[in-house]
């Protein structure tokens, strides 16, 4: 174990290169995926608003409520636009009381999860925007009733 070690540097003028890889024609074999790539997908209609699945939506943002104020998302004013087209995809437009609001990272999750568990819609897509910024003028009166702004 205690034997010394010795190591040995040998001195060389030019090292050899290694020997180049050689690239032959390939001929790719047929490709199945071809003709499925090749498809067009028609576009889904765009979605619009009214309707049985509309109505069904608007009940369900109405119970969703903010954790900080005791009165449903859609009576507050953030939804700012709900479409249902035939497929049964919905789009939701929204905002937030703040940017900083505390459920701004989970409240879009949970209104796309609302709307998914609706029988007949396919998708939903929630989409946050700041223009125009949300105000207190923009609550149903309902809602004003309810925290005594009427």
């Amino acid at each position: 174990m205690n034997e010394e070690r010795k190591i040995e540097i040998e001195e060389v003028e030019e090292a050899t290169k290694p020997a180049r890889a050689r690239v032959e024609t390939y001929k790719r074999k047929r490709d199945y995926l071809e003709g499925f790539l090749a498809q067009q997908t028609e576009e889904p209609t765009p979605p619009v608003a009214g309707g049985d699945l509309y109505e069904q939506v608007i009940e369900a943002l109405k119970e969703i409520y903010d954790p900080e104020i005791p009165v449903n998302i859609y009576d507050l004013g953030l939804i700012y636009n709900v479409a249902v087209n035939d497929e049964g995809d919905a789009k939701v437009v929204m905002t937030l009381t703040t940017p900083h609001c505390p459920v701004a990272e989970s409240m879009p999750g949970e209104v796309e999860l609302r709307i998914c568990a609706i029988p007949g819609i396919r998708a939903a897509d929630v989409e946050i925007v700041w223009d125009p910024p949300w105000d207190p003028q923009k609550m149903s009166d309902e809602a004003k009733l309810e925290l005594g702004m009427l």
